[in-house]
This record gives structure tokens, C-alpha cells and sequence, in this order.
């Protein structure tokens, strides 16, 4: 019997230095090296994840070897490692690959990485390199994400077809920079943006200018994005649990469990047999718009646990969100739930409001949400904020913003009519 592969950690560094991982990326990928375990240059592994340990007998296949372990966001404040075998990781690309349409000739398709390579978007950018055969060009986000640096890195790109992925901040930041930031934003053949639930304007904003969008949906247990504008890739499959509206993700792009915890209950086989993730996300299958010829396209509506029930009824803050970032004096917005006396939970917006807009109030926001959604769905407490806190790879967080909510309750800037 072979010896258990070992779980090697993988630093990597922000900007160009990101390159030289390639070797070892690749070397994971074809089985002659160790699994990996990427993490940030300068920080520790995760210790949870068992780094420098071997992998149990059920956490890697000596005929489809587990090539990387991507740590989680750690939304519960605990890091849960997914295992991702190489062929899921194969199967990952070449579905993006068929999606986006053939790269042409060897070396026509080329990545730009403006993400942290340490989490799956970011990490899956290296890899499909690897897999096309081609160098990508990396944006130095050691100070940060700046449209400058973006459109310098778009600038030397040099691929007849060039993609690249984005969080929603992200994007629209470009678009704000200016003339010179979207035109190298419409210079890709496509910009995939996913982490975090885009807002309807902002892709209305981002077409109008010329700007290839595509959404994703996914996660690090299914590679990365693997629903790409509503419809699932070749080879997977999306569901929604009618009991519950969890999302359930099938297919080859699922890892096949989280590292040092067998019984996972996120893990298990869908009625063909398939690897399944049960996801912690709400969703609906909507019909499409050519009837029941069409393929139905998944509508994510947040986490389950993000959920607020007020007044006795429910609410998605997704919805809201993509009605807020509607109003003319409003950039981003983020909705959470806070507990409250009479409400159960009361809605929270933290706004980050439009400089040239003249300000936004509170009962303004409550009367567009009112008009477009219903009257429970209004918020009742507003938040003002220069820019939105984030975790992970550009998701809102939410649990910081219900902090900032009750530390401002007292704030004038609340409802409860």
C-alpha cells in the first residue's frame, strides 16, 4: 500500500510573485506532487485544515488524486477545507471553457487575476491558466484593488481571447473610474463576477458601457462558479429542495467532502448518484422566457440564515439589496436583520451613499422599497457608511453590519411605523 499523501501548505504572495506556485499547481494537478493547501503569503494556514498531516484514505483517490484544499470563508468563524480532486478541478475549466466559447488556437486564451489566489475565484484563474497553456497577468493588490492597477495589468495582456472575474465591488469601481477603467474592462471577451449577489443595475450599467458580463454562482465546495447567468455548466446540476428552497448543487465539480470531517452532512448523492453539496443558500428555479422549452435559471435569494423574518413574514435581503442599489442616491447596499421588541427582527440597510446625489434619508429609501416590493420589505433602520465592510472574496459582513446596527439604534434613522 502507498504511503497517505501529505497536505502541504501553499503561501501565496499578492501580485506578480503569484507566479511561481504555477509549478507546484500543476505538479498537484497531475498527481506527481502533494495535495495543497493555499493560503496568504505572511499568514499561517489554517491549523483546523491539518496542515503538513496526511490525508485520511477518504479524503484522496489514487485515481483521481485530491489536489487542493481550499479553506473556506468561515462565515461561523471556523475554516472548513474542501478537497478537490483533479478532475474536478479539470472538469471545472473545461465547462467554463465550453461556456465562454472555444479559446481557438493553443495559447489564445488568457486570465487576468485581479482576486486573492488563495481563495477558489482567485485560485481557479491560475489553474485555468495551467490548463490553456498560457501565463495570466496578475494585478498587485498588496495595496488594494485600484482601477489603475487593473487597467495597467489589461494593458499587457496580450491573448487573442482574455477573461478575467471580479467581485461586485469590484466592477463597480471600474465603472466609476471612469472612461479609461471601462474600456479596459470591455477589452475582455468576458468578466466573470460572482462572491456576492450582483445587482440588476449595476449589470445594466455594465452592459450599457460595453462590458461582457457573466454571473457566476458557486462556491469552494463546487470549484468555484459552476451556474454561470441562471443555467448550471455541462455537468451540473442544480436543484432546490422544495421543503426548505435550499439550493442543491450535483455533479463532477464537487469536492468530495471538507477535510478532517467525514460526516459532513453538506456532503452527500443526488438521486442519480451524483456527488451533491447541499448548500446553505435559498434559491428558486424560474421558467424561462421561452416557456417550458427552455431550461429553468436559478435564482440564488441569499443564505438561508440571512433569511429575516419581521412582522411574522419573510424576507429575503437579497431582494432588497437589488432594489436599494436601484435608487439614484444609492451605491451599494447591504440588508441584514437585527432583533427587535416589536418586529421580531427589524430590516437594516447600510447604505453607501452617492456623493452627488445630495443624500439619501431613511423614509425615502422606505417609500422606493414600498413601491417596488412591499411594505414589510422596507427597511426601518438606515445606516450610512463611506464603503460597505466585506469578508472573504467581496461578500458583505453581515454579521459585523448587525453590530454597527444596534451600536446605531438610537440613531434618529429608524422606522417603526
Amino acid at each position: 500500500m502507498s504511503a497517505a499523501r501529505l497536505l502541504q501548505p501553499l503561501p501565496l504572495p499578492t501580485g506578480a510573485a503569484v507566479l511561481a506556485a504555477l509549478p507546484r499547481l500543476r505538479a498537484a494537478l497531475d498527481g506527481t506532487g502533494p495535495a495543497l493547501l493555499p493560503h496568504p503569503a505572511g499568514s499561517p494556514p489554517p491549523a483546523d485544515l491539518l496542515p503538513g498531516e496526511p490525508l485520511a484514505a477518504a479524503e484522496d483517490d489514487p485515481d483521481d488524486p485530491t489536489a487542493v484544499v481550499v479553506s473556506t470563508s468561515g462565515s461561523t468563524g471556523t475554516a472548513k477545507g474542501a478537497l478537490l480532486s483533479a478532475a474536478a478541478l479539470r472538469a471545472s475549466a473545461t465547462a467554463t471553457r465550453t461556456r465562454l466559447g472555444a479559446p481557438g488556437p493553443p495559447g489564445g486564451e488568457q486570465w487576468l487575476l485581479a482576486l486573492p489566489a488563495h481563495h477558489v475565484a482567485g485560485l481557479q484563474v491560475l489553474l485555468r491558466s495551467l490548463l490553456a497553456g498560457t501565463e495570466p497577468v496578475v494585478v498587485d493588490l498588496a495595496g488594494g484593488f485600484t482601477p489603475a492597477a487593473f487597467t495597467a495589468a489589461a494593458a499587457a495582456c496580450t491573448g487573442a481571447l482574455r477573461r478575467t472575474s471580479l467581485v461586485p465591488t469590484q466592477l463597480l469601481r471600474l465603472l466609476d473610474a471612469g472612461a479609461e477603467a471601462t474600456a479596459a474592462l470591455a477589452s475582455f471577451d468576458a468578466v466573470l463576477v460572482g462572491a456576492a449577489a450582483t445587482p440588476p443595475a449595476l449589470l445594466e450599467r455594465a452592459a450599457a458601457a460595453g462590458v461582457r458580463v457573466v454571473t457566476t454562482y458557486g462556491s469552494s465546495e463546487t470549484c468555484g462558479g459552476c451556474v454561470y447567468d441562471g443555467l448550471p455548466l455541462d455537468g451540473v446540476h442544480a436543484d432546490v429542495e422544495p421543503a426548505t428552497s435550499r439550493v442543491l448543487l450535483s455533479g463532477d465539480v464537487v469536492a468530495r467532502g471538507y477535510r478532517a470531517r467525514p460526516d459532513a452532512p453538506a456532503f452527500d448523492r443526488d438521486p442519480a448518484g451524483r456527488r451533491r453539496f447541499r448548500t446553505d443558500d435559498a434559491g428558486v428555479l424560474r421558467a424561462g422566457p421561452g416557456g417550458s422549452g427552455q431550461r429553468p435559471r436559478l435564482e440564488v435569494l441569499g443564505r438561508l440564515d440571512d433569511l429575516v423574518t419581521t412582522g411574522g413574514l419573510k424576507v429575503a435581503p437579497a431582494l432588497v439589496e437589488g432594489v436599494l442599489v436601484q435608487h439614484p442616491a444609492v451605491a451599494e447596499a447591504a440588508v441584514v436583520g437585527v432583533e427587535d421588541e416589536r418586529w421580531g427582527q427589524r430590516l437594516v440597510a447600510a447604505v453607501v451613499a452617492r456623493e452627488a446625489a445630495g443624500g439619501v434619508d431613511l423614509a425615502q429609501l422606505r417609500a422606493f422599497v414600498t413601491a417596488r416590493l412591499a411594505a414589510h420589505a422596507a427597511p426601518r433602520q438606515l445606516v450610512l457608511l463611506r464603503e460597505l465592510p466585506l469578508r472573504g472574496p467581496g461578500k458583505p459582513d453581515r454579521l459585523l453590519l448587525q453590530r454597527l446596527a444596534r451600536e446605531s439604534a438610537v440613531a434618529p434613522e429608524r422606522a417603526d411605523g
